[in-house]
């Protein structure tokens, strides 16, 4: 529940509890189990709810209509919007009851392989507060990053004409262009960076490394800058 976000646990008629077990299991998410409620039934754990899924694999003749965990995320978040709202789980050996079920107004299921759906108890609530998060945010939940970032913000439209223009001077001052017959070279440079979607950063480092050959002074042409050059012109 924690790694996902949830925080209020409702425990029906527990046969332990607390526990020192559980404790030990929780991981540093005690503090969900120190303000964990007890009930004594199951009319008193949805008391004042407005909307209740009980989760279960089992397909029911009698009972609420049943959704996917996905698909019910979607809606649970909607009515949580006007009130509490209640994911019912059975106990690790026997699941629900249909009496159970059947106080829900949903029944919510995962989607597993039809010929093996066996999952323990906390692997569904897992899957459940996961399916909740995702809808939550947008299928896109915030993600801590615990490294310096990578990226830098996209470069500038000015940034990056700036770039071009400084790229055709050293081109020209080098050799490696001639302005009388410019060609195609830089139409095809603009579509090489363009495909790179430059960042800030990168503009940087690359006006930088113009820099340096600017301040290293023409250096002679090569046969092979020669024959690259006139390639890029045809």
């Amino acid at each position: 529940m924690k790694t996902m976000g949830l925080s209020r646990l409702l425990l029906v008629n527990p046969k332990r509890f607390p526990d020192h077990e559980a404790v030990a299991r929780a991981a540093g998410a005690d503090d969900v189990l120190a303000r964990a409620e007890v009930c004594t039934s199951l009319d008193d754990a949805l008391a004042n709810t407005v909307f209740a899924c009980a989760v279960s694999a089992r397909q029911r003749n009698l009972g609420p209509p049943s959704l996917a965990a996905r698909l019910a995320a979607e809606e649970i978040l909607a009515r949580a919007a006007v009130g509490e709202v209640a994911l019912l789980f059975g106990n690790e050996t026997a699941g629900l009851t249909n009496a159970e079920v059947q106080r829900c107004q949903r029944t919510v299921f995962i989607p597993a392989n039809p010929d093996y759906t066996s999952l323990n108890l906390a692997s569904a609530v897992q899957l459940l507060a996961y399916e909740l998060r995702l809808a939550a945010f947008g299928h896109q939940p915030p993600v801590l990053a615990r490294t310096v970032p990578f990226t830098s913000p996209p470069a500038r439209h000015q940034d990056v004409e700036g770039f071009y223009q400084h790229l055709e001077r050293v081109m020209i001052s080098s050799g490696f262009l001639d302005p009388q017959h410019p060609r195609r070279l830089l139409p095809k440079l603009r579509r090489l960076f363009g495909r790179a979607e430059l960042e800030q950063d990168e503009i940087n480092i690359l006006r930088g490394l113009l820099d340096a050959v600017e301040r290293a002074g023409p250096t002679p042409s090569t046969n092979t800058t020669a024959t690259y050059n006139s390639g890029l012109k045809k």
